[in-house]
């Protein structure tokens, strides 16, 4: 894949204070989900603000899409565009009296005209999950609205790669948990994703790289497993070792054979536990797993579904697929870890149905074929027809 974000021997001192960052090197590549993960203090928010350069290096240069960021006006404003920033506190971000106002922001700084601006704002919007927010206040918003609301500022702007400070500080577990869901959609969209975390568990099964950072250097760079695996590195960071890896690692202590591949969700440590079992399963036939993909419009087919299936469980991937739920009054049980929530039904002899869109659909059939051939087990995957009714197993 192609390098769209790198750091080269960066380092910066604030005035009077410490060194901050201190001689970092790295790379980011197209499409990754890249996770900072490091205590408070560490100079993870340091470091983010020169992605988009909101701060300059002292030493070494920062490069996006290959090139030195240059740090006249002009430059930064295109900067800008592509590097879309997401502080961690929403309201340091929103600075319009309008929801609408606040998201056109952006676009007309870079000179949108007036139609372009109104498309914009109105596809960021839905994007979040906002749309018909155009008109409220800010500060009459939850804390996840208006993290909402900062998001589709930034991707009003349409930009390659976006930045998150601590994206789920200050929400509850479930606002936590549709935000995360919003970054891996727009991820699957296209948009490379770099966040800051101080939290193990939330970084561990969603990046696919992970940097260790602590009193500005790079204590590791690796995928979860590996640069979560060295119990003493994770306690020299001030962190701790992710509870599924730790249990995976205490299994592996007392003798259990463990897979190359560490387990990063349930499911997966449910697979590790039925191996260790020599396959034991509760149900030897698994249940199937209905797809819906909302953005075909005939809703009709899936409320049938629903009202013949009482039996089923719901889960929602994907912004516009839970507003169309919420819209149509249907009951959800997942909305977040919808699939592997779903195998993990499935392999209990329990059918389930999964609401999606568009650009989500296709990871079903990704998530559970790769689930299958690992383990060996057969698990329909089945699209509710339009016009009523299911589709033949896919």
């Amino acid at each position: 894949m192609k390098i769209i974000l790198e750091a080269r021997d960066v380092s910066y001192h604030y005035p009077g204070d410490r060194e901050a960052i201190k001689g970092i090197s790295f790379h980011v590549k197209k499409g990754e989900k890249v996770a900072l993960v490091g205590p408070n203090g560490a100079g993870k928010s340091t470091l983010l603000q020169m992605f988009n350069g909101m701060i300059r290096p002292g030493k070494g240069t920062i490069l996006f899409d290959t090139e030195p960021i240059r740090y006249d006006a002009s430059s930064l404003r295109q900067l800008r565009k592509r590097v879309g920033y997401v502080m961690q506190n929403a309201d340091r971000q929103i600075i319009a009296p309008t929801v609408y106002q606040d998201v056109a922001f952006g676009p007309a700084n870079l000179g949108y005209d007036e139609n372009a601006i109104r498309e914009a704002v109105a596809l960021a919007l839905r994007q979040v999950g906002m749309a018909g927010f155009e008109r409220r206040p800010p500060h009459h918003l939850s804390g996840g609205e208006k993290k909402k609301v900062a998001i589709a500022g930034v991707l009003a702007m349409d930009p390659d790669i976006l930045v998150f400070d601590e994206p789920t500080s200050g929400l509850d577990p479930s606002g936590s948990e549709e935000l995360m869901e919003l970054l891996d959609e727009l991820n699957h969209e296209g948009k490379t994703i770099f966040i800051s975390t101080h939290d193990v568990e939330l970084a561990y099964p969603w990046a696919d790289r992970v940097i260790l950072l602590l009193d500005g250097k790079i204590l590791e760079e690796n995928v979860p497993a590996v640069a979560f695996g060295d119990p003493e590195l994770v306690l020299k960071a001030h962190l701790s070792v992710p509870i599924l890896l730790e249990l995976s690692q205490e299994l592996g202590r007392r003798g259990f054979a463990q897979p190359e591949q560490k387990p990063r969700s349930v499911l997966d440590m449910i697979h590790v536990i039925e191996n260790l079992l020599h396959g034991t399963c509760c149900h030897a036939t698994p249940g199937a797993i209905h797809v819906y993909n909302m953005d075909t419009g005939d809703i009709a087919s899936v409320l049938a579904l629903i009202r013949d299936r009482p039996d089923l469980c719901v889960g929602a991937m994907g912004t516009r697929a839970k507003m169309c739920a919420a819209k149509e009054s249907i009951s959800l049980s997942f909305t977040y870890g919808v699939i592997d929530k779903c195998i993990l039904r499935s392999l209990r002899g329990q059918d389930s149905l999964i609401l999606t869109t568009n650009a989500m659909v296709g990871r079903v059939g990704t998530r559970v074929d790769a689930y299958c051939t690992e383990s060996g087990t057969i698990i329909r995957v089945i699209p509710v027809a339009t016009g009523g009714g299911t589709g033949s197993p896919a």
